[in-house]
């Protein structure tokens, strides 16, 4: 586990691909719980230990994610997070190379739980739920793009999902169309990038993590 940031209420960590953040059916050891054991240990305490979820990243994707330490914290950055007020930014490898170098793309989507997979739909779908994101290309090889993300809208794979209606699937992501897996059975994927003000010191917090190894390997040709 790689502590990026870390105060008396906050924590923030690089989550490699194939972690968990939250503990779901898989009873997978999820990071919140190795946090927990982190701090436990590196301040010595008895009983248990808090750590609040703030927001999650899935699983075959890597980067950055925070953690609250306190209540205080948890509350306030969950507001923050309704609000829109956390902005993250993220770099995808995409297959093939985008008409336009940088864009908008605005569409409805719905999830499928049992599926574990969102879709394209109509806007007038009952599960209906607008997306949106702002892509531009920070480099592009032979076979593959990387595009950096901001989302307007949060919602469940939704870069995933809208790269690959695009036409351009990430690298490594069968599930939405990817062509071949990724060694590691990740994706290429990153939360390269975050920013938000301190919920409680209000001082503005700007973190970034290096680009995954085979974006650095595009970036470098």
């Amino acid at each position: 586990m790689e502590v990026v940031y870390e105060d008396n209420h906050v924590i923030v960590v690089n989550k490699s691909v194939g972690e968990i953040v939250q503990g779901d059916k898989t009873g997978d050891r999820p990071l919140s719980e190795l946090i927990k054991d982190y701090l436990k240990e590196k301040y010595s305490k008895p009983g248990n230990v808090f750590c609040g979820v703030v927001h999650r990243i899935d699983r075959p994707v890597s980067g950055l994610v925070i953690f609250a330490k306190t209540s205080k914290a948890l509350t306030r950055l969950n507001e923050m997070l309704r609000r829109n007020e956390i902005h993250k930014t993220y770099w995808a490898m995409v297959e093939g190379h985008p008409e336009q170098p940088e864009g908008e793309l605005v569409c409805h989507m719905r999830s499928d739980g049992r599926m574990n997979k969102s879709f394209p739909c109509a806007p007038g779908h009952p599960d209906a739920k607008r997306a949106e994101l702002h892509y531009s290309t920070v480099a592009a090889g032979d076979r593959y793009t990387i595009l950096e993300v901001n989302l307007i809208t949060g919602r469940k794979h939704q870069i995933r999902m809208q790269l690959s209606q695009m036409g351009h699937p990430i690298q490594g992501d069968l599930k939405y169309g990817a062509r071949r897996s990724n060694p590691d059975g990740g994706i290429s994927l990153v939360a390269k990038r975050i920013e938000f003000v301190h919920p409680v010191s209000k001082e503005l917090i700007r973190l970034e993590v290096p680009a995954p190894p085979q974006m650095q390997k595009l970036l470098a040709d």
